[in-house]
């Protein structure tokens, strides 16, 4: 598979989880409880979630409406309407969505393999309600950390794919 083509496949791949994790938060907001249940919140902010408080469900709305603007900008990095769109703009999208997902992925953010870890191999023991707290860490570990690394990754490698093309060349009328 050449260069071009795993960048390609970057791009596509940002796609599709923009649209997976979209899909979860549709659901959410629509009423299901897809994973809801698996959040990595404090206790008092998973209560809220799982009692469908409003500022959840408009939370749910919003990332829903994100990831189509997601799966809409990771698109436009190898699609040919896409053009119209500036890069630089698309640039920074995919550069600021890798860092913040792989850090997030990573344990900078508090959530994420470093924290999880920690937790569960009880260096930093939870203040409360612990067994809650090491089940949450073991599905973050299992679930959502990979996916935001993965996610991520590809967010960087479309950004890198961005970054090497260089500006987009105009061709003169005619």
């Amino acid at each position: 598979m050449s260069r071009a083509d795993r960048a390609r496949g970057a791009a596509y791949g940002a796609a599709v989880c923009a649209a997976a994790y979209g899909s979860m938060k549709l659901a959410q907001a629509l009423g299901a409880e897809a994973l809801a249940d698996k959040d990595p919140l404090p206790p008092e902010l998973r209560e809220r979630l799982l009692a469908r408080d409003p500022l959840f469900v408009a939370s749910h709305w919003v990332l829903a409406g994100a990831a189509v603007v997601g799966v809409i900008v990771a698109l436009a990095a190898v699609r040919p309407w896409g053009a119209a769109v500036p890069r630089r703009l698309l640039l920074a999208i995919a550069w600021v969505l890798g860092i913040f997902m792989i850090a997030r992925a990573i344990g900078v953010l508090g959530f994420g393999f470093v924290g999880d870890a920690l937790l569960l191999a009880e260096v930093r023991p939870p203040v409360e309600h612990a067994a809650l707290a090491r089940d949450l860490a073991r599905w973050d570990l299992l679930l959502w950390s990979p996916f935001f690394l993965l996610w991520g990754t590809f967010w960087t490698a479309t950004g890198w794919r961005l970054a090497a093309r260089g500006p987009a060349r105009r061709q003169a009328p005619g």
